[in-house]
């Protein structure tokens, strides 16, 4: 029996997932020192008629890089471009002026990770995760820019303060430009604290930064019951709709058996983004098919889903890329209507994580 979107069922996976793996990319990346064991939590832009995929993967020696893909019709067929199209920076990159390259090269040794991309114009704005090497949990989330996806411009840190996950909106709104963050906390846990916690933030210029968030959190956990009530972040930059912006956010919950991540879905208003309808009920809970590997394959991080990237169509259908395990990478179908009816029809409270609905 063929499963149809509805509100018990507002995902379905690609049939043919996992769409790449290590082993695809290896196949490309044939020096030694660049072998991959993880292809996850990439970032997703439509180019030149293609869409663009930038990927994560973890080198055998633990250091994050990104790569690129490239397909027609950003299901199949994808090809890999031969190198990496960003390592961690040296002298030789591209800096945008007034950046501290010094501080930057040490801030991106231990890895770069988890890009997300934002068109804004002619203008991809990629956002991404800096690895300290040598400061445990030291992550500051850095802007490059690129045009044309071979040439990628560095800008820095967003902030001068830990972040883990920081996403853009693809357009001003009231003048300003807005972001999604989620600060990182300085603890070895990875859950709980601060990390219970979305924030929202504007600025005039993304390139010169200058971020002024709101202190209050607008989506917020208490401890319960709720499959978010460890950690929330935000995944995919948010999508305009006619119903709001949709934010699609990752939420841990803390088990006896590890800390299974979901995908969430916000809905967040057009005009005033701080205002946000939070479905309690999660998209996506990871399972077997979300990391289909060989039995002699490595895999990362068990019971993990987790997007970087989404695109509309122009019909209302979503297609959401996501990792599957830290591992390989997906895809799956959904709709404007069935998300957009979750956040009003089973929304949390967004500063409590409590269900606004009765279950008898």
């Amino acid at each position: 029996m063929i499963k149809k979107l509805d509100l018990c069922n507002p995902i379905l996976r690609y049939k043919e997932n996992p769409i790449i793996t290590a082993n695809m990319v290896n196949k490309v990346w044939t020096d030694p020192k660049l072998q991959t064991i993880t292809v996850h939590n990439a970032g997703i832009a439509e180019y030149n008629g293609k869409v663009i995929m930038l990927f994560r993967s973890h080198l055998r020696n633990g250091i994050s890089v990104l790569g690129i893909a490239k397909s027609n019709n950003g299901l199949n067929n994808w090809s890999i471009d031969k190198k990496p199209a960003m390592l961690p920076c040296n002298k030789s990159d591209f800096f945008a002026d007034g950046v501290e390259i010094d501080e930057l090269i040490e801030n991106e040794r231990g890895g770069v990770e988890d890009p997300r991309i934002t068109k804004i114009k002619e203008t991809y704005y990629i956002t991404y995760s800096a690895y300290h090497p040598t400061i445990a949990h030291r992550v500051r989330v850095s802007l490059a820019t690129t045009k044309d996806f071979k040439l990628f411009k560095r800008h820095g840190p967003l902030l001068k303060t830990d972040m883990r996950n920081v996403v853009i909106f693809p357009e001003k709104i009231n003048k300003k430009y807005y972001g999604l963050f989620r600060p990182n906390d300085n603890t070895n846990k990875h859950i709980g604290g601060i990390y219970k916690q979305i924030k929202i933030g504007s600025t005039k210029n993304i390139e010169e930064g200058n971020w002024n968030i709101i202190e209050q959190p607008v989506m917020l956990q208490n401890d319960g019951p709720s499959s978010f009530s460890d950690k929330i972040g935000p995944g995919a930059p948010p999508i305009k709709t006619k119903y709001g912006w949709i934010n699609i956010f990752h939420g841990v919950r803390s088990t006896m058996d590890g800390n299974p991540y979901v995908l969430g879905v916000a809905l967040h208003d057009l005009q005033f983004p701080e205002r946000v309808k939070v479905s309690n009920i999660p998209i996506l809970f990871p399972s077997k098919v979300d990391c289909i590997v060989k039995s002699d394959s490595y895999v990362h991080v068990p019971n993990v889903v987790f997007s970087c990237g989404a695109i509309r169509k122009d019909n209302g259908d979503i297609l959401i890329y996501y990792g599957g395990n830290d591992t390989v990478m997906n895809v799956a179908i959904t709709h404007e209507d069935i998300l957009a009816e979750l956040c009003n029809k089973y929304p949390q409270n967004p500063i409590s994580g409590r269900p606004l609905y009765p279950l008898n």
